[in-house]
């Protein structure tokens, strides 16, 4: 066996226990007399000393960070005043009696010992493409491994509140005839009929119904999704959602079940509680006092209306919509903007669509 026990789960009440371990050299300091490790998995960071004396220190002095080691030793109490509070294994040590390299590793191209020990990441800093081309250092980080285990416990979460609420977890194809959604299909040509083509899913939509038929009443699935569409902020050529279909529902129903769901992902993930029900706002009241229909309401500049005030006003462009029915909506900038700051939200908000930005500055005079 290559290990008895994770890193991260070292504690008081291990002490004495002989112990071994697997994993990556997080660092390793050498101060003369003693060699400290520090040994990282994904669990986390435990310290480890080797001694003059032990047969492991002419292996330690080998080592050097990302070294893949099996560290065979007891567990002690560290001093008093030596304990690292900022550390979940702080308390403790291991005393080295053995050490086995499983794999040397070269000089890593960014550094990933530093969001292992709370201080600023610099892996942050280093390009995109270099992290992604070393992908599977990457995903060592603390920030990383984080992440993927985050989103462990959110489907978990899922997956364990849909099963008490009666839902089948049902896996639909992945290879299909091509139906019409909003994006383009992914095409997977076909080995055994040359010149026909399968189409990945855009959503298992049909699949989900057929089940609604079929008398599966309550399906849901953590479903992976193709389209063929370009990238932008919100959109990826696949994805993963989760899928839910209900028969013999209404919208209320819809709405409850949901707001159930992520209050108690948020709970069993974040420790968060979040009220019931969620607030709601109709469509029109969204569009008129936010501009969209998904608004951050924690956003204070809300849209006034100004439809009295350019009314009876000459200026053509804002009666003319007021003529027809429209409305006039303006922001109220909390504090004095410079000529420069208004001409650059212009330029924003014709990279939106609009034509122009119409501005109006209220004095101690008046409009």
């Amino acid at each position: 066996m290559k290990r008895t026990h994770y890193c991260g789960e070292l504690n008081e009440r291990h002490a004495g226990e002989r112990v071994r371990l697997a994993g990556w050299v997080n660092r390793r300091r050498d101060l003369g007399g003693l060699i400290f490790l520090d040994l990282r998995d994904r669990t986390g960071l435990v310290q480890a000393v080797v001694d003059p004396q032990s047969p492991a220190f002419a292996t330690a002095e080998r080592l050097r960070g990302e070294y893949v080691v099996s560290v065979t030793g007891t567990v002690r109490r560290r001093p008093a005043d030596q304990v690292n509070p900022n550390l979940a294994t702080g308390a403790v040590e291991v005393e080295v009696e053995a050490i086995e390299i499983l794999n040397e590793a070269e000089t890593p191209p960014f550094a990933v010992d530093a969001s292992w020990r709370d201080e600023d990441d610099p892996t942050d800093r280093v390009s995109e493409d270099l992290r992604l081309k070393y992908r599977y250092l990457d995903l060592r980080r603390k920030k990383m491994l984080g992440r993927l285990e985050l989103r462990h416990a959110v489907i978990k979460a899922i997956w364990d509140f849909l099963s008490t609420e009666g839902f089948v977890q049902v896996e639909t194809p992945f290879l299909t005839r091509s139906t019409p959604e909003g994006a383009r299909d992914f095409l997977v040509p076909s080995r055994l009929e040359p010149g026909k083509f399968y189409a990945l899913p855009q959503s298992p939509q049909l699949f989900k119904q057929m089940l609604m038929v079929a008398g599966v009443d309550r399906y849901f699935q953590i479903a992976r999704c193709f389209r063929d569409e370009d990238l932008r902020a919100d959109r990826q050529p696949d994805f993963t959602q989760l899928d839910m279909e209900m028969s013999f529902v209404d919208q209320e129903d819809i709405w409850e079940i949901n707001e159930r769901l992520v209050a108690h992902v948020f709970r069993e993930t974040l420790g968060v509680e979040l009220p019931l029900p969620f607030p709601r706002m109709p469509y029109r009241e969204a569009m008129e006092r936010y501009g969209s229909d998904k608004p951050d309401t924690r956003f204070g500049l809300e849209l006034e209306p100004a439809d009295e005030l350019f009314a009876n006003s000459n200026f053509n462009a804002f009666r003319g919509v007021l003529e027809t029915g429209g409305v006039v909506r303006g922001l109220r900038a909390p504090a004095e903007l410079s000529r420069k700051q208004v001409a650059a939200l212009e330029e924003v908000a014709k990279r939106y669509g609009a034509k122009g930005l119409a501005w109006v500055k209220v004095g101690e005079d008046g409009l």
